[in-house]
């Protein structure tokens, strides 16, 4: 049986209360699995990094890529750059095991390295431009600009208030089923059977079931 290690990462921790990002990287890893995965297949294990791309010690990655040489399972991400945009990284986690990039499933390894080093060279180019555009509005605007919009932070009090409720309504079966050993991935099916939507009106995924269970 083909087994698979699912890895995913946003860069905040709001993106990570919130789910944005989250729910996008599942669907990919999902949309892989459903169409593209080896049969029969099995997704062991998943873990989540709320960690900058360009940062090079990350936990939860470390332990995917050590339960990886441990098992030989693949390591299955949603796009190469929830791995790294750096070149050397991606390289040497190449020597180290094998991982698959779900919006680019037939891409080898040699491939995944190339678009390593095309992601890197736009990381630069995005970081000249941000720090360009920073000294220009800095000019414009002086020293105190920018900052978190009121109607942003109202926008992200209410998501998290519709989750909570969500969450309330949804933990007799999310119980029940974690009582019975029952995986998230294999809850997270069995909520959308039963058409019952997310707080955001989406599909449940594994990690989606993992953060209500942890809210409740």
């Amino acid at each position: 049986m083909k087994q698979y290690i699912s890895y995913i990462r946003v860069s905040t921790k709001r993106q990570g209360d919130s789910g944005l990002g989250l729910e996008a990287q599942e669907r990919d890893i999902s949309l892989y699995l459903d169409n593209y995965a080896e049969e029969p297949f099995e997704v062991i294990a998943s873990f989540c990094d709320v960690a900058s791309g360009t940062k090079v010690n990350r936990p939860q990655l470390a332990e995917a890529i050590e339960l990886s040489a441990k098992t030989g399972a693949t390591i299955l991400v949603a796009k190469l750059d929830r791995i790294s945009r750096d070149v050397e990284q991606i390289a040497g986690l190449i020597k180290r095991c094998d991982f698959i990039v779900a919006s680019m499933p037939h891409a080898d390894k040699f491939s995944l390295h190339i678009y390593a080093a095309l992601a890197e060279q736009e990381r630069d180019f995005i970081s000249l431009r941000t720090k360009t555009a920073m000294a220009v509005a800095k000019d414009k605007y002086g020293t105190n600009y920018g900052g978190a919009r009121p109607e942003a932070e109202v926008r992200h009090k209410a998501v998290k208030k519709l989750a909570d409720e969500q969450a309330r309504k949804v933990q007799d079966i999310i119980k029940t089923y974690r009582k019975d050993k029952k995986s998230y991935h294999y809850i997270a099916d069995e909520m959308n059977k039963l058409k019952i939507e997310t707080a955001r009106g989406g599909r449940w995924y594994g990690r989606t079931v993992q953060r209500y269970e942890q809210r409740l």
